[in-house]
């Protein structure tokens, strides 16, 4: 038996239980966790704004050390340092074919497989295929990527899904440029990725919108020039500290209608809005058509940041060694198994930026 944080249904509060797991079968991976990050993907699968089945072992960030490997794995033994990926490729169907792996139709095939069981023997699925949430986990092999060298072990759990959604979003989805002007709505971990990412990128003006004014600081570390205060006012704010155009460069990472407008809004004619954050289905962002003519802008949808993973860890990796990225800068709190909970509170009322379980 391991514990793990068991979402028993939707809405209802998580426990933390003992739950047993199988040995590795075919093609499958089991995993001693070092750390898993809490996103806010997460607390939008316990709320039904996202959908799995249930019960279900929630957690999709995260890094640990391999304990036994199934038959046919081979790019990974028992004793490596991994970094889970929660959306592997199949490297066959349509979207991988383009080139387009974020896109792939089987990436969450694993979703309804039963994970594991409780005590009493109920069966438990995986949240978003590698349940996390949980002090030892099996997953499919394409579920593992060899942890980069010089990485801490604990920090590289950010690097699953964080930084590559903050990283992508910024040099995949929206290709920031050189002196460009960025504005990151939300400074959560995939916002303080994107600012440092930002920064990385070479943009010139760099502004951070939040709702709470303690996270300035966060922002400024990140690579911020300015910080707004989410308002109705936060699109001309934007366009004041940009020239009054608005920013090349919008990314928003909230979900939500109101700051998905206000990102859009801050736009400059003919820069590109993101939007990273995921809302749900009575969220409605409304325009008119006369504006879409008239501005010229961009508006596109981001997936995991539009990257590869395999691909894009050895180039974080190498940003994180020459100290270009700082992923313990994404950290505010550093929790027990138990602490989830009270991680999830925080992340309703805006407070702190991620949460890292340290097993």
């Amino acid at each position: 038996m391991v514990r793990a944080a068991v979402l028993p249904s939707v809405g209802a509060p998580l426990e933390i239980t003992g739950i047993s797991l199988p040995e590795p079968g075919p093609g499958q991976v089991r995993v001693r966790l070092a750390a898993a990050g809490v996103c806010h993907s997460d607390l939008s699968l316990s709320d039904g704004t996202m959908r799995v089945p249930v019960p279900a072992v929630l957690g999709h960030e995260g890094a640990g050390t391999v304990l036994a490997v199934g038959e046919g794995v081979e790019h990974v033994a028992a004793g490596d340092a991994v970094v889970l990926n929660w959306a592997p490729s199949c490297g066959t169907c349509h979207h991988c074919s383009l080139g387009e792996v974020w896109l792939c139709t089987e990436a969450l095939a694993g979703v309804g497989r039963v994970h594991a069981t409780t005590a009493d023997g109920t069966a438990l699925h995986p949240g978003l295929n590698v349940a996390a949430f949980a002090e030892e986990t099996v997953v499919p092999a394409g579920c593992v990527l060899p942890a980069p060298e010089g990485v801490d072990l604990t920090d590289a759990a950010l690097l699953g899904c964080a930084v590559l959604t903050g990283y992508g979003a910024v040099h995949h989805a929206s290709r920031v440029r050189e002196g460009e002007s960025v504005a990151v709505l939300g400074v959560g971990g995939v916002g303080l990725a994107a600012l440092q990412s930002a920064r990385i990128a070479g943009a010139g003006t760099i502004v951070a919108v939040d709702v709470s004014p303690e996270k300035e600081e966060l922002a400024r570390r990140a690579g911020a020039t300015d910080y707004v205060l989410a308002s109705d006012a936060t699109a001309k704010e934007v366009r004041r500290l940009t020239g009054g155009r608005g920013a090349d460069v919008a990314v928003e990472c909230v979900g939500r209608a109101a700051t998905i407008r206000a990102a859009w809004d801050a736009t400059r004619r003919g820069g590109r809005t993101t939007v990273v954050g995921i809302g749900g289905k009575d969220q409605q962002v409304t325009f008119n058509a006369l504006e879409i003519f008239h501005f010229g802008r961009t508006l596109s949808g981001c997936v995991y940041g539009n990257s590869d993973p395999a691909a894009d860890l050895p180039v974080l990796a190498e940003h994180v060694r020459e100290g270009r990225l700082d992923l313990s800068a994404l950290v505010t709190d550093r929790i027990p198994l138990d602490g989830i909970p009270a991680a999830f509170d925080a992340m309703r009322q805006g407070r702190g930026a991620r949460s890292l379980v340290v097993f």
